[in-house]
């Protein structure tokens, strides 16, 4: 059954004081099943991206910008996913649907400041990734420890401040044309339509962010991916090409599915499909997208895998 919000009249308009999210509401038959399985996925992500994190401080052979960034990503996707899942787990618990407008605007915040973040840092990735191939020789000097913290705070500035702008459009007006939120947490489509005044052109505005986030991260990556495929071409053995482009490999398949999960949300003016539908590809993004980056990055890395098994081997021997 639906919360109903407090609500106040000014000037014969209702305005909504609190939101519901609708979530999952229309399948309560399958309310157990979604809580078990988005429970057990949380737990293996949290683990992965947490095993990510240890393994990389405590082996140092691994104290390089390329996986400095790899635990910087394993960190922001733990902080994504701590921002949509829980709350997401208690719902379907509690089966409490209601959440103020405080804290969907601060979930919304840091949903989108993550998310942002998230496609950043993909793309210093890929420009770590062109520096080792393309400028060995230089490579310790361009991505030297002052130049890595600094690119790093900068990517994270900058997606908490195009968060900031974003949250702040949705947000500037008041909501009065219904309190329900068709989605499971506090995305910008669906309460943006909730808004008193005009929204196309705040939807104008965000669409044109969403791309400069978006769409421009995407571009340098695959310009990076062109000038490394360049160099890969000009190394005489296959051996070699294989062993230098097998250090991109996961990051590659990591940046394909969260650009294509992104572009297919953000990179429209409006909603082209129906709720239930950008649900699907939010539960996507959200749950599924988070468990592949560890998965990936541990199954698809040699150093990370050797890393790990020397630690467990020295945690055994103590244990001993």
């Amino acid at each position: 059954m639906e919360v109903v919000p407090e609500k106040q009249q000014e000037n014969a308009t209702w305005l909504v004081t609190e939101f519901f999210l609708v979530g999952f509401s229309n399948l309560p038959d399958l309310r157990t099943t979604l809580f078990a399985l988005f429970f057990l996925t949380y737990l293996v992500t949290l683990s992965g991206n947490v095993t990510i994190i240890t393994v990389i401080h405590a082996d140092r052979t691994l104290h390089t910008p390329m996986y400095r960034f790899l635990a910087a990503l394993s960190l922001s996707e733990t902080c994504y996913t701590l921002v949509t899942i829980p709350n997401m787990l208690a719902r379907l618990w509690m089966e409490n649907q209601a959440i103020s407008i405080s804290g969907c605007r601060a979930q919304m915040f840091f949903f989108l400041g993550l998310g942002c973040s998230h496609c950043f840092l993909l793309t210093l990735m890929g420009y770590d990734r062109y520096v080792a191939i393309c400028h060995p020789l230089r490579y310790s000097v361009i991505m030297r420890p002052t130049v890595c913290l600094g690119l790093g705070a900068l990517v994270f500035c900058s997606g908490f401040s195009v968060a900031s702008i974003e949250t702040s459009l949705i947000f500037s007006s008041r909501f009065c044309r219904s309190n329900r939120v068709e989605h499971f947490f506090c995305d910008i489509a669906p309460v943006l339509k909730l808004s008193c005044a005009e929204s196309a052109s705040k939807a104008l505005a965000i669409f044109f962010l969403s791309i400069l986030v978006v769409l421009i991260s995407f571009l340098l990556i695959l310009l990076s991916y062109a000038f490394i495929v360049a160099a890969l071409l000009r190394i005489p053995s296959a051996a070699g090409r294989s062993k230098a482009f097998s250090t991109c490999a996961a990051h590659l398949t990591v940046v394909i599915v969260h650009f294509g999960c992104a572009s297919i949300i953000y990179l429209r003016p409006e909603s082209g499909g129906s709720p239930g539908q950008d649900r699907l590809v939010a539960v996507f993004y959200t749950v599924v997208t988070p468990l592949l980056n560890p998965v990936v990055y541990t199954l698809r890395n040699k150093e990370v895998r050797v890393a790990l098994r020397r630690i467990l081997a020295r945690s055994h021997v103590i244990l001993k």
